[in-house]
């Protein structure tokens, strides 16, 4: 009789897939039922420079995951752009990957179908199907981070664009002539409603040494460079008051944002998501008001919904975990 090894595919386990989230300083990798649970985790540190230890990392993950736990299929999400059909990464601005084949490298090594997506799709994938966004059938999801991600997935399938290359909304210009992005050009979004925005006109009150930045700069003992989006938030759902209005900043940037997109895109709602999240109702009272206030046709036409994301870090890995069962969704030919 032959014994199957638990990373074989069976028919009773066609519901497990692994996903994994690749960012630029860690790899999360985990074990998700039909359901969306996560049923174990593992975390290693990214060797961001070196694209052969990225994958080495990936597929010691996924071997050590296997062990436990029968599974069908892997998928991958990282920052960065991946061609239509989920093998290939055109560019990944926090790892070495330029035209990378990955899916083909890993199905040689892990003998599984693999699937390629971009992780702020497997992010709004698994908010759909699992979290805030279920039963809507036009999403847009953003993710508040060091800058901005975004993505849609429209009536039950990812929508990615003609090149693949879709939701780069931190990318559209909102003040022209603002401050210079990292992408080259100025006034980015998400130079006005990201974590990174936040810290940065956090550390400019402090550097004035501004009355109002007392509390900031007590809790990082006077180390301006310390500031960042996160103490800023945790001062404000503390109370202070400086942080509240920074984030009621940001907010109000956000909300012009998404009432830009309400106007090219429509969606019946729009999931928020990333690290400023924590901030809750202190970042989305102002957010939609904001909305409310730039949204075109106001008053005359039904407005989007705000929701914050509710699947917090995992939702990457679960979403990219699901896509890999069923590649055709998110654009993607099937293994």
């Amino acid at each position: 009789m032959t014994v199957q090894s638990p990373l074989s595919a069976s028919t009773s386990s066609r519901g497990l897939a692994i996903g994994i989230d690749i960012g630029g300083t860690k790899v999360a990798a985990g074990v998700v039922d039909e359901q969306g649970v996560v049923l174990a985790e593992q975390r290693r540190r990214t060797h961001s420079s070196d694209a052969r230890a990225v994958e080495a990392t990936i597929v010691d993950l996924v071997r050590e995951l296997g062990s436990v736990h029968p599974i069908s299929s892997v998928g991958i999400g990282a920052a960065g752009w991946m061609d239509l059909s989920g093998g290939t990464v055109l560019f990944s601005p926090h790892l070495a990957w330029r035209n990378e084949p990955l899916r083909e490298n890993l199905e040689r090594l892990l003998e599984r179908p693999v699937m390629l997506t971009n992780d702020a799709d497997a992010a709004a994938w698994a908010e759909w199907k699992f979290g805030s966004a279920r039963g809507e059938s036009r999403l847009v999801c953003v993710t508040l981070g060091t800058g901005i991600g975004g993505a849609m997935v429209m009536d039950g399938r990812v929508e990615r664009g003609r090149f693949g290359v879709a939701g780069e909304f931190g990318h559209q210009v909102i003040m022209p002539g603002g401050h210079r992005c990292e992408c080259g050009n100025r006034g980015c979004w998400e130079q006005y409603a990201s974590g990174n925005a936040l810290g940065r006109e956090a550390r400019e009150l402090a550097r004035a040494n501004s009355p109002v930045a007392q509390e900031i700069l007590r809790a990082v003992d006077g180390e301006v460079d310390a500031i960042t989006g996160a103490v800023v938030t945790e001062l404000a759902r503390a109370g202070d008051a400086a942080s509240i209005e920074l984030i009621e900043d940001v907010g109000s940037w956000l909300g012009l944002g998404l009432a830009n997109l309400a106007a090219a895109l429509d969606p019946g709602m729009f999931v928020v998501g990333g690290g400023l999240c924590e901030a809750g109702d202190l970042l989305l009272e102002p957010t939609r008001r904001a909305f409310s206030r730039n949204l075109t046709g106001r008053g005359f036409r039904p407005a989007a919904s705000i929701k914050l994301a509710q699947l917090g870090p995992a939702a990457g890995l679960i979403g990219a975990a699901d896509l890999s069962r069923s590649p055709l969704t998110n654009g993607a030919r099937q293994s």
